[in-house]
């Protein structure tokens, strides 16, 4: 029976699917392929900060650190590797003053909730693009013990 295969591969039609198969099936949670006897072994990323979006840099810690991972993971013992972003306190506040100053107010006239709420609604875009950008990476991450430092 002959198999019809295409002439050059293409990530983006096979990739996310085998990807979505990976996290369905809890290949990445903690303890995944525990065996035994073995120890624990965990990674918390570096968080990024959510000001952002990753660049070589972020690709080549996340690839080594991802390498690390899935060799204790193949040899059985408890892995866990911690996604996370992280605030970026003042980088954050100028973004979104800059964004209120564009839209013609000032941080004042918003008041603090307001402001707060504009922070939680960047950090909710700008993060949610990291996590989709390291996704896209093949980051063997427990994506349901990600966290957010403020």
């Amino acid at each position: 029976m002959p198999l019809d295969l295409p002439k050059a591969y293409d990530a983006t039609t096979v990739e996310p699917d085998v990807y979505q198969r990976w996290e369905t099936s809890g290949c990445f949670r903690g303890g995944a392929g525990k065996r035994d006897g073995k120890p624990g072994y965990a990674i918390a990323i570096p968080p990024p900060n959510v000001t952002g979006v990753l660049h070589m840099g972020h690709a080549l810690n996340n690839t080594l650190q991802d390498t690390l991972i899935r060799w204790r993971r193949m040899q059985g013992y408890d892995t866990l590797w911690q996604p996370g972003t992280d605030h970026a306190g003042i980088a954050t506040e100028s973004v979104v003053v800059k964004q209120v100053q564009e839209a013609g107010q000032t941080r004042d006239q918003l008041g603090r909730e307001e402001f707060l709420k504009r922070v939680w609604a960047w950090k909710e875009q700008s993060g949610g693009k990291i996590v989709q950008q390291l996704r896209k990476l093949g980051a063997s991450c427990d994506w349901s013990r990600e966290r957010f430092t403020m």
